[in-house]
């Protein structure tokens, strides 16, 4: 990454949350053999894959049993107890039943940032990680989510204490990374709405956006600056060396590509995503990776239910069986 930077030439990247796997492609924008999508920008061929009857598909869920999240729920809180951890992102895989296939997905995902590669997963992030242009770093940690349908819901997912004080944590997170690569790291927009269509109808999701500013020649160092802010803090939390060992004890899996995150250089601007919202394909079974955020004020059925609640096709209005 810091050799491309330098000679200004576009790539495509991708690192997994453990940081042990990953893929670098030159010139993406010429291959196929991994589809995206950036911030506009994509090497999908136009219209491919998205035609058939969606009365036809199936989308359902087998999810973890309630008593083994408990389980991993329960470690998280006692390290929370033990303040080894203040806010800590718990994930879990639900298995699916569905005849869509990846790459149909893909190409009929409406989304911001995708990502396919063929025969492993697919992702569809509303969630920005970092952007590059001109000398400023920008970052958009996404905490809080709550059905648009809810009455009153944005004052409800505004006013609520415990998803107010996830987002502060990841906020202040996100501003402690920024400064590590970064000078004059400020808080430009605070827990401000997106709104995103799914296929249930509409989400409400809470944002902020975190600046600084890059000296030098800061092509030459791309890679050291992604690098430098990872695992992503929005998806471990806070604060993170002991947070990732909670992480490890209680989710007991790899989360893989999982909440790592891709991105695209076009040879000026570098934009990337957190791979959330993410279909991953194991040993022929279909799994739908969702977490939410874990404080010592959370509920444990409240959580379950959240990390269900994410289990969706971001297909708009469209709906399948």
């Amino acid at each position: 990454m810091n050799e491309a930077g330098a000679r200004r030439q576009p790539f495509l990247f991708g690192v997994d949350f453990e940081l042990l796997e990953g893929f670098f492609v030159l010139d993406p924008l010429g291959q196929q053999e991994i589809l995206f999508e950036v911030g506009g920008v994509s090497n999908s061929p136009m219209g491919e894959g998205i035609s058939g009857v969606l009365s036809e598909k199936m989308f359902s869920m087998n999810p973890m049993a309630y008593e083994v999240y408990q389980e991993k729920f329960a470690v998280v809180r006692e390290g929370l107890a033990r303040g080894d951890s203040f806010l800590l992102n718990l994930t879990v895989a639900t298995g699916l039943d569905t005849n869509w296939t990846l790459e149909e997905i893909f190409h009929r995902a409406q989304s911001p940032y995708r990502l396919l590669v063929p025969g492993r997963f697919v992702c569809f992030s509303p969630e920005i990680f970092v952007r590059m242009d001109e000398g400023m770093i920008s970052s958009y940690p996404m905490k809080g989510t709550i059905d648009a349908s809810v009455p009153d819901a944005e004052r409800v997912i505004l006013e609520d204490y415990k998803e107010r004080s996830e987002h502060n944590t990841i906020v202040d997170l996100i501003r402690n990374d920024l400064n590590r690569v970064a000078e004059r790291v400020d808080v430009k927009r605070f827990r401000y709405i997106d709104r995103l269509r799914v296929s249930r109808g509409e989400i409400l999701q809470v944002s902020s956006e975190v600046t600084g500013w890059l000296t030098g020649d800061y092509y030459f160092r791309l890679g050291e600056i992604v690098f430098g802010m990872l695992p992503a803090g929005s998806i471990s939390g806070a604060p993170k060396p002991s947070t990732l060992r909670i992480i490890t004890q209680a989710e007991r899996e790899r989360r893989g590509f999982y909440t790592g995150v891709f991105g695209y250089f076009d040879g000026k601007k570098l934009d990337s995503a957190v791979m959330i919202r993410y279909i991953e394909v194991r040993d022929g079974w279909y799994y739908f990776r969702s977490g939410g955020g874990i404080t010592i004020n959370s509920d444990c059925r409240t959580e379950y239910e959240e990390v269900l609640a994410k289990v969706y096709l971001p297909f708009g209005n469209e709906r399948s069986k």
